[in-house]
């Protein structure tokens, strides 16, 4: 396998007049993608979001992280938790990644944290024929409440024994989801998984997730979107 140096990317993504930073991973012979969904006052260098993506490269899947507001667009506060406008921009860099000569062939999933966790869940169901598996950390599926019913993807949440304040809207959220879902409490864990050990829980449980459900060979009806 290359090295995760000589496979990152550096990508800008057009979307309409705005232009996207994007720091893409390839890995060899990619089992597929997993685009990340950061949460609020984040970006496409989160170094918890970029640790899970060199884990899941060693397990052969590429990555895209990438900013989902300009800088100029972040400087307003408001911006950062609008989830509608959020929604929309992961959608079409989903679209992008769709049709990118390097990256259009690999089947497609989301890895939201925070709020960026509530964007992934919207769009996954707005793209439920293209995204095959969705993982949420700390998650906010109280923010995509109408549309958990119509996730039929597998889906994972990861949220910390100490983080109070989502754990009762993952476990609303677990009970609502259309597909198959899991929920995962790691205990001794605060929102962020800064604690010794536990951001690598959250990395395995990853790995696991998306080897189990992200593959070649899922046949699920898939659209080019234009």
């Amino acid at each position: 396998m290359k090295s995760s140096e000589q496979s990152f990317k550096e990508v800008d993504i057009a979307i309409g007049e705005v232009l996207l930073k994007g720091n893409l991973r390839l890995a060899e012979d990619p089992k597929g993608i997993v685009l990340f969904s950061h949460g609020s006052g984040s970006s496409r260098l989160s170094i918890r979001n970029n640790y899970v993506a060199s884990l899941l490269y060693e397990q052969g899947f590429s990555s895209l992280l990438f900013d989902l507001l300009t800088a100029k667009e972040d400087l307003i506060f408001e911006n950062r938790f609008d989830i509608e406008l959020l929604t929309e921009r992961l959608v079409k860099v989903t679209k992008w990644a769709m049709n990118y000569k390097k990256t259009k062939k690999m089947p497609i999933g989301y890895f939201g944290a925070s709020t960026g966790a509530a964007s992934a869940l919207n769009a996954a169901a707005q793209m439920e024929n293209v995204i095959k598996a969705v993982v949420s950390r700390g998650g906010r599926p109280d923010l995509a409440m109408p549309v958990l019913k119509s996730i039929k993807m597998p889906t994972l949440l990861i949220v910390g024994g100490k983080d109070d304040v989502v754990i009762g809207s993952n476990k609303k959220a677990k009970a609502t989801i259309g597909g198959i879902c899991e929920l995962k409490i790691i205990e001794g864990a605060s929102h962020l998984f800064s604690e010794a050990g536990k951001l690598e829980i959250v990395a395995k449980l990853t790995s696991e997730w998306f080897n189990k459900y992200l593959k070649k060979e899922a046949k699920t009806e898939r659209y080019v979107y234009k």
